[in-house]
């Protein structure tokens, strides 16, 4: 839910459609195209984030490596059949033009809950896993050239 002038506005995220109780017209497409929050990350134990970062390492060589690539340069194995191609992670103007939350969100929702490629699939095991999520997006983030 958000707040819009003091009254809640729903958005069903299966349809994207929602109902406005009072917004006008430029807050609804403010608030339609913007990103979901994403819940803050507590603070994890240096322990648990050794344990986050291996498991994010092993999420990405078994699933993003297959599109994205080793590197991160969206040149892999499975790219070359995709329209759009998967993003660049090397990219240092995408990099500086994303959030943090951004990158989270798409990790988790996939492609189609940010209006981009739907065929960047959700990854809904991760949306009890945050400290992993953050792991994923620190590597995406490390691959910046």
């Amino acid at each position: 839910m958000f707040q819009c002038k003091g009254r809640a506005v729903l958005i069903p995220f299966f349809a994207g459609l929602w109902l406005a109780f009072g917004c006008s017209e430029s807050e609804q497409r403010a608030e339609s195209s913007a990103p979901a929050p994403t819940p803050p990350v507590a603070a994890v134990p240096a322990a648990d984030a050794a344990t986050a970062q291996a498991e994010a390492e092993k999420i990405f060589s078994e699933r993003c490596v297959t599109c994205h690539g080793a590197n991160g340069a969206g040149d892999g194995p499975a790219s070359a059949g995709l329209v759009p191609k998967p993003r660049n992670f090397q990219d240092t103007a995408w990099q500086q033009s994303v959030s943090d939350e951004y990158i989270e969100q798409i990790v988790q929702y996939g492609g189609a809950a940010v209006n981009k490629s739907p065929a960047m699939p959700a990854n809904p095991d991760l949306m009890s896993k945050p400290a992993v999520v953050a792991a994923l997006r620190v590597k995406i983030r490390s691959l910046a050239k």
